[in-house]
C-alpha cells in the first residue's frame, strides 16, 4: 500500500471510530456528520467523500476488519485451510491500534452503548450490506486457497457464509455476556468446531 492509500485508509478508520465512539457516548440520534468530522480532525466534506451516512461510517469498521480477513487469508503461507482461516481472523479481530488509541474507561457502559447503537435500524442495514460485501471477498480468497471456482463451486461460498456467521455470533455473544467473554477465545473455539464439520475439499 502506497503512502496516499495508507493515508486514505487512516482517515477512513479515524472517521469510523469517531462515529462509533460518539454514537455510543451520545446516542445515535444525537450525533451529526459535523460532529464526527470534527472528532476525526477533518471537514464534513471529507466525511462525505468517504461515507454517505453516519450509519455507514459506523459499519465501516466491521467491513474493513472482515475485508482484512480476506486479505490476510491470501497472504497466509501454504497450510490447512482452517488453520489459515483462524490465523487470518485472529489477526483482524484482536486488539488493534484504534482500540489502543481510544481506551475505554467504563467497559460495562461502553458495551451497553455498543448494543444500543447496533440495534439502530440504519446501522443494522449497513452491517448487513457490509457483511455481504465482505462475504464475497472471503469466498474469493477461500476459492483461491482451495482451487475452486467461486462462479461455479458451492464450497467457497458455504465456507465464507459459515465464517461470517461464526464471526457475527462471536461478536454478539461478546456483547451480551457479563462479564464480556474475549472475542478471540470465542472465535478460536467456534472456528475449531466449524473446521471439524466443514473440511476443505478433497481433504
Amino acid at each position: 500500500m502506497g503512502l496516499r492509500e495508507r493515508k486514505k485508509a487512516e482517515t477512513r478508520a479515524a472517521l469510523s471510530w469517531a462515529a462509533i465512539r460518539l454514537a455510543v457516548e451520545r446516542g445515535f440520534d444525537h450525533v451529526k456528520v459535523e460532529d464526527i468530522a470534527e472528532a476525526a480532525g477533518v471537514s464534513p466534506r471529507t466525511f462525505n467523500n468517504y461515507f454517505s451516512s453516519k450509519a455507514e461510517a459506523i459499519a465501516a469498521r466491521h467491513l474493513d476488519r472482515c475485508l482484512g480477513v480476506a486479505e490476510a487469508l491470501r497472504e497466509r503461507p501454504a497450510e490447512p485451510l482452517w488453520d489459515a482461516v483462524l490465523r487470518a481472523v485472529l489477526s483482524r479481530f484482536g486488539p488493534d491500534a484504534a482500540v489502543a488509541a481510544h481506551p475505554v474507561t467504563d467497559a460495562a457502559r461502553w458495551t451497553a452503548g455498543v448494543r444500543v447503537v447496533l440495534a439502530e435500524p440504519a446501522v443494522q442495514g449497513e452491517m448487513l450490506r457490509a457483511g455481504a460485501i465482505a462475504e464475497a471477498e472471503i469466498a474469493a480468497a477461500i476459492a483461491d486457497r482451495t482451487g475452486t471456482d467461486p462462479r461455479q463451486d458451492f464450497y467457497p461460498h458455504l465456507a465464507a457464509s459459515a465464517l461470517m456467521a461464526v464471526t457475527n455470533a462471536a461478536m454478539a455473544h461478546h456483547l451480551r455476556s457479563d462479564p464480556p467473554v474475549p472475542v478471540s477465545g470465542l472465535l478460536t473455539d467456534a472456528l475449531a468446531q466449524l473446521a471439524a464439520g466443514l473440511p476443505a475439499p478433497n481433504s
